[in-house]
């Protein structure tokens, strides 16, 4: 797949995690990927890593997404580079538990500011690009905790719950431009985030790769179907 043709993604958190998983993923599909992570040191190391690794180009870059000015630069800087932007997977996210009445209001506030302003800003900040370049998709990866919400987890469920909303109103504003937008809400996924969670054994647990091959799959998808809300679970979870 020559430069001309090869799709061009934008993954942020990218560098751990589902993202990294999804990265990955588009790498061996020959997209041109750039990913972005808050940390330089995981995002040097990860470029350096996924560069040795696959001969596609992939860029990483530092983007913190509850700026939208950060997130504008970026999308400037992929148009200034490949003119294009095909894939847009708003996957940066984290999670702080507490009871609702003894959570930190900032801690709060930037769950909040991550995994549903920062969707947002990517949205707000790719699709006119997209547009320009006759369409493309955007996934946004949600969580089942949408629309389970569990103890200790205000914050995280309303900003999940959030982001399916974001995503269902964005599909209906944005299709009749060629952008197709989905809702990608797994379940319990095996990463730092589990682990910081709770500790516990996580050989049920969906992998970063049962999430990345969703993407994957929906863009070989039929342009004339647009699955807009997927919800993976692992088959087999403890018994309660």
């Amino acid at each position: 797949m020559t430069k001309a043709t090869a799709r061009v993604a934008l993954v942020t958190g990218g560098s751990r995690g589902i993202g990294r998983g999804i990265v990955e993923a588009l790498l061996r599909k020959d997209h041109r990927v750039w990913f972005c992570g808050r940390s330089p040191e995981a995002v040097r190391a990860t470029e350096a890593e996924l560069a040795r690794l696959y001969p596609t180009p992939v860029r990483g870059r530092v983007c913190d997404v509850r700026s939208f000015d950060a997130v504008a630069a970026l999308v400037a800087e992929i148009e200034a580079a490949d003119g294009r932007l095909d894939v847009l997977v708003n996957n940066a996210g984290l999670g702080h538990f507490a009871p609702v009445d003894e959570i930190e209001p900032e801690r709060f506030r930037e769950v909040i500011e991550v995994n549903l302003l920062g969707a947002f800003h990517g949205i707000r900040a790719g699709a006119p690009l997209m547009k320009r370049g006759g369409g493309g998709w955007i996934f946004n990866v949600a969580s089942l905790a949408a629309k389970n919400a569990f103890a200790g987890g205000a914050a995280y469920n309303a900003s999940k719950s959030g982001l399916v909303g974001l995503s269902e109103a964005a599909m209906l504003d944005l299709r009749h431009a060629g952008i197709r937008i989905a809702a990608i809400c797994p379940g319990s996924v095996a990463t730092e985030m589990r682990t910081t969670m709770r500790a516990e054994p996580q050989d049920w647990m969906l992998r970063p790769e049962d999430v990345a091959k969703v993407v994957t799959d929906l863009l070989d998808f039929p342009e004339r179907a647009l699955p807009s809300l997927i919800e993976i679970r692992p088959s087999v979870p403890p018994k309660k």
